[in-house]
């Protein structure tokens, strides 16, 4: 299966019939269950990529491809559970010689595909996109233009090499811009307000689960990927990084979950630091390195893509359970500008529904925004401002947020949440030299506002 096949729970697709001969035909006529078969070894494989004995895993693999490696079967499986694992790089070092479109069929191509892209080869990738193309397979068409999608918006990158420029030995070729994944363990408002952390955020009890809300991908969003990198943020930016830090924040106020929301800067030796704009879902390798980073692991991972076409919104979330590796369910919305508050309130119940969210007892209390929409933004830019605050982003990379405080401001008699996120966003852009109008808005009122208001001085 494809690397999201086996999340998704796809059926590969069928690869044409072979006649083995040789060692091989004798591989193929024994029994998966036979002592010593082919399919018992690469099941021994899989055991030892869980148990994160790479090294053993691909032992057993060099012994299975020695006599068995031109089977199908046996390179969509081993492709399979190598990339589940996200051990991308080494598909395309056993696998990726050993692939013949005609002989061994789409769904192990498309693993090597998904590799190729994971690893940022846009041209070996272009090559087996080909090779899958010239099957002409009708019902892969969909599929395959996507990614042919994907390896275009790669293609936009700056190149990568660090070799030696011709005609100047010793000079090294700019060098690539690498990507980071910054994460919030707590409320994007919560920053600021450490010293009343016990009244904000009271401390959860009993088996808790661990679960990402990661940056939204935005596919075919931009028709220069480069050119958009270097651009302060924008509106769809905004919305790709506000969304889940709205669905972290909502689920930091419910009693069984400690969440995290996780968004993409990227440093580019020639422009600096910036937001990063991830043009396809994250890859494996994304999700792998997410779970690697994260103190005490994770139990599941939200990922997905929003797309805007013709003023309209789609958003596909995909909730990932990281034990197995598997997608356990797909979310998804569509939404105008004119109901876009309204959806996306339906959305959030929706989430909430699924994950059996029950509100913590102490604390902040929990509250849906008036407008979903007008949240997002406030949390993408009061999240732009922290990280511009600690020197990661620099402030030319950011929007002008004077609105966003204009904005946080209508909402500060809504919530508690709504309160505190307007006390923080105006301090941390005054605190930053941005011009702002003179706001003095009414502020929810509770004791946590006013415990939060001592906190700063105001």
């Amino acid at each position: 299966m494809g690397l999201f096949d086996k999340l998704t729970g796809r059926k590969p697709q069928p690869a044409p019939a072979t006649t083995p001969s040789g060692p091989t035909a004798e591989a193929a006529a024994a029994p998966a269950s036979q002592p010593g078969g082919v399919m018992p070894r690469l099941a021994d494989a899989k055991l030892r990529l869980e148990a994160r004995d790479l090294p053993g895993a691909m032992a057993i693999y060099e012994e299975v491809l020695a006599s068995a490696g031109d089977r199908p079967d046996v390179l969509v499986t081993i492709s399979g559970d190598l990339g589940t694992s996200g051990h991308v790089a080494q598909i395309v070092e056993l696998v990726a010689p050993r692939y013949d479109a005609q002989r061994h069929g789409p769904a192990t191509g498309i693993n090597i595909l998904q590799a190729y892209l994971a690893l940022r080869d846009p041209n070996a990738a272009q090559h087996v996109l080909d090779l899958l193309f010239a099957l002409n397979r009708p019902e892969l068409e969909e599929r395959l233009f996507g990614f042919s999608n994907a390896i275009a918006d790669l293609m936009a990158l700056p190149s990568a090499s660090t070799e030696t420029v011709a005609g100047a030995p010793g000079a090294q070729a700019p060098e690539r811009p690498t990507v980071a994944l910054v994460t919030f363990s707590r409320p994007i408002w919560y920053y600021g307000f450490e010293q009343i952390e016990n009244q904000l955020l009271p401390s959860k009890e009993g088996r808790l689960r661990r679960v990402a809300f990661a940056q939204l991908a935005l596919p075919g969003a931009y028709r220069n990927h480069a050119e958009a990198l270097k651009r302060p943020e924008d509106e769809l930016g905004r919305l790709s990084r506000g969304l889940p830090l709205w669905f972290a924040e909502s689920f930091h106020l419910s009693g069984q979950y400690l969440p995290i929301g996780a968004i993409g800067l990227h440093d580019d030796p020639a422009q600096g630091k910036g937001h990063f704009i991830f043009p396809a879902e994250w890859t494996s390798e994304n999700l792998q390195q997410l779970v690697d980073t994260t103190e005490s692991g994770l139990d599941y991972i939200f990922t997905g893509a929003l797309k805007h076409v013709s003023g309209d919104f789609s958003l596909t979330l995909r909730l990932f359970e990281v034990k197995k590796f598997r997608e356990r369910k797909t979310f998804s919305v569509r939404w105008s500008p004119a109901t876009a508050d309204a959806e996306l309130t339906k959305f959030h119940a929706q989430l909430r529904a699924f994950m059996e969210w029950t509100p913590v007892e102490a604390g902040i209390a929990a509250a849906v925004p008036v407008s979903p929409t007008a949240w997002i933004d406030t949390l993408a830019a009061s999240s732009s401002l922290f990280l511009c605050e600690k020197g990661i982003l620099p402030k030319e990379r950011l929007s002008p947020p004077d609105p966003f405080v204009t904005l946080a401001a209508r909402q500060a008699p809504e919530s508690e949440a709504a309160a505190l996120s307007y006390l923080a966003i105006r301090q941390r852009a005054a605190a930053l030299g941005f011009p702002l109008q003179p706001t003095s808005p009414a502020l929810f009122s509770s004791p946590l506002v006013d415990a939060a208001r001592q906190a700063l001085g105001s």
